[in-house]
């Protein structure tokens, strides 16, 4: 599960997620990728759970690059417990997903066998996204 090493403070507030993204709306390694057009948070889980298919898809050719990476923390207090007595312990970690950015990239297979991989592994993600590109991008053929 993904989740950072280190932390400045344990605890965030929930803060706002509006406007669009200013870094991270360009594809900068793969030909292939992944945007997302919706304001989310993703957890450590659901990126694992996308990563692990666009691999199993793939075959296990080409390379994948995670765009995101959560840390944010987000806190729960337990079941049945009264209100006050302070913020709960942190539960798991998020990425803060705006729209218009780049969520994975992918290179070294076919278009089709990309857009198929991309298709399956947003699935796994609660934000809605678009498959894009790379403006230079030619199919070589065999």
């Amino acid at each position: 599960m993904l989740q950072p090493k280190k932390t400045k403070f344990r605890r965030h507030q929930k803060g706002k997620m509006k406007g669009f993204t200013k870094r991270g709306s360009e594809i900068s390694f793969g030909s292939f990728a992944l945007k997302s057009t919706d304001e989310c948070w993703i957890t450590g889980r659901q990126i694992e759970a996308a990563r692990q298919t666009m691999t199993r898809y793939m075959k296990r050719e080409g390379q994948i690059w995670i765009r995101i990476f959560p840390d944010k923390p987000i806190t729960k207090k337990p079941a049945e417990v009264r209100m006050g007595k302070g913020k709960g312990s942190p539960e798991y970690f998020v990425a803060r997903v705006s729209p218009g950015r780049i969520l994975f990239e992918a290179d070294g297979v076919s278009l089709a066998v990309a857009k198929e991989a991309m298709r399956l592994a947003a699935q796994k993600l609660p934000v809605l996204t678009k498959f894009v590109v790379r403006r230079d991008y030619q199919e070589e053929s065999i």
